[in-house]
């Protein structure tokens, strides 16, 4: 297993992009979340301080895309890792109003397919939030 790491890493293209997507709609309703108040950021969970890695207002479909770089989860604080732990925090205004769960060790060299503005895509999937 140690091996299929450092062979992935050794042939990724640290240059390619990655992107996250996700779907917000509203319990009740099943409309999509919609409007300036809604925030979503994303981040990797490390073992003392979790590495930030962008940010998206919501589209008129309830959608965040974030894109990033892996050197972006690359931190002094997760020595050796190979991929990242994934999670998602919606803030309306300031205030977090819901945070998914973590998807651990998301490898985007499984993902498929590329596309080429974006790089590896990776849809989060559709939460209904309250």
């Amino acid at each position: 297993m140690r091996q299929v790491i450092i062979d992935t890493l050794n042939n990724w293209n640290f240059e390619l992009p990655l992107t996250v997507k996700a779907t917000f709609i509203q319990k009740g309703n099943d409309q999509p979340l919609t409007g300036d108040e809604y925030t979503v950021r994303l981040y990797d969970r490390d073992l003392f301080e979790d590495d930030y890695l962008g940010k998206s207002a919501l589209d008129s479909h309830g959608t965040a895309t974030i894109t990033f770089s892996p050197a972006d989860y690359s931190s002094a604080d997760s020595p050796g890792e190979a991929f990242p732990d994934l999670y998602l925090l919606l803030f309306k205004g300031d205030v977090v109003h819901f945070q998914s769960k973590v998807m651990d060790e998301v490898d985007f060299n499984g993902i498929e397919p590329l596309i080429p503005e974006l790089g590896a895509v990776l849809n989060f999937g559709t939460f209904l939030v309250d």
